[in-house]
Formats: structure tokens, C-alpha cells, sequence
């Protein structure tokens, strides 16, 4: 397992700062328990109302070759390289409408929800999983007939960690490279807009 900390500020869950996105796969299949236990964890995740919109799409190359690459083709070319180890990819996507057929405004944030538990528990048991917004969501609608008011945010790649030399150069030189975020006043308000929030007060 490659570790890679997250240099927080202040002590948090080692399973939150511990969590990050790695590129660099071995080739070794996900056992269909860790599989079921990721899933399982995505399940359980909030959701407005209970509503639970998310419904998750798995490609497991091991199970579903052809599958496989053909979501894998959906991938940009540059996720393209470096995901051609990984296993499994697991397609997010949510219902945007409710059984009323009225919009779903929280139906993206609750499938975040259920995908940040997903790789949550990836990282428990061990595995690398990297979210990601890079691949033709057109193409993927087309390729496996994702109805219209289906949203696709995401794919999740997962896998056992892989060797980080093994990269390119520019990639290598990432995947080593100190994590960053931007500073807690930059994101956090305190009690109006752009009012920076000061954790030392």
C-alpha cells in the first residue's frame, strides 16, 4: 500500500487523511468480497428524504472483459494511460428526477456521498481508488444506454497500489510530490460570504 499522508493542520481520522488518489495500479484482480464490501459501503451512504439516487455501474475485468474496455474506451487518453492496469472501474451515476418525476436538486451531492464512502472504505481494506470527471460521459450514455435523467459525475477507478516508477516521468514526479488544499480561510466563511474563518480563534 502506498502511503501518502495528508499534511493536515490539526490531527484528523488517519482513514480521511490517509485517503488520496494514487495513478499507479498494479494488475492484480479486486477479490469479489473487497468488491462487495466498497459497494456495500456506498450503499449505506446519506441521502436527502433517504432517496438513495445513486445507482453504481462495475466493470470488473475479470468478470466482464469486453465490458471493460468498453467503458474503458469512455476514458480520455490521458486516464487512459495510466488506468490500463486497474481492474475494476465502477461508473457513478444518479437518478436527477424522484419517482414523481419532479428534480432531485440533491441528487449529485447524495451520489458524492455514497462515492466518498465507496473510496473510503477502499482505502480501510487497502486499495487504491481514483475518482474521476475525465472521460466522455456522452459516449458512455451512448455505449451502455444510461437513460436521460441519469447524470454520470464520475468513474472510480480501483485496484491494488502499483509500482510509482513505473510511471512516466511527469506522472512519477506527481504522484510523489507533497499533497496540497488550499488554506482553511479560503474555503471556510465564518457567518458571511468571503469572510475568512479563522480556526485559531
Amino acid at each position: 500500500m502506498s502511503v501518502k499522508p495528508a499534511p493536515t493542520t490539526v490531527s484528523i481520522h488517519d482513514l480521511i487523511a490517509g485517503r488520496w488518489s494514487p495513478r499507479a495500479y498494479s494488475n492484480a484482480p479486486v477479490s469479489a468480497e473487497h468488491l462487495h464490501a466498497v459497494l456495500e459501503a456506498a450503499r449505506w451512504a446519506p441521502s436527502a428524504y433517504n432517496a438513495q439516487p445513486w445507482r453504481f455501474i462495475v466493470f470488473d475485468r475479470t468478470q466482464d472483459e469486453d465490458a471493460f474496455k468498453r467503458a474503458f474506451a469512455t476514458l480520455v487518453p490521458f486516464n487512459q494511460g495510466w488506468n490500463a492496469p486497474a481492474p475494476v472501474l465502477i461508473a457513478v451515476t444518479a437518478h436527477t428526477l424522484t419517482p414523481k418525476g419532479e428534480p432531485a436538486p440533491t441528487a449529485l451531492y447524495d451520489a458524492g456521498a455514497a462515492a466518498m464512502s465507496l473510496v473510503l472504505q477502499a482505502h480501510a481494506l487497502g486499495l487504491a481508488a481514483h475518482q474521476m470527471s475525465g472521460f466522455d460521459a456522452k459516449a458512455f450514455r451512448d455505449t451502455f444506454a444510461i437513460p436521460a435523467d441519469v447524470a454520470i459525475p464520475a468513474i472510480i477507478s480501483l485496484g491494488h497500489y502499483g509500482n510509482v516508477d513505473k510511471l512516466d516521468p511527469v506522472l512519477r514526479d506527481r504522484e510523489k510530490a507533497p499533497r496540497t488544499r488550499h488554506a482553511i480561510g479560503e474555503v471556510v466563511y465564518a457567518g458571511a460570504w468571503k469572510k475568512g474563518f479563522d480556526a485559531a480563534a
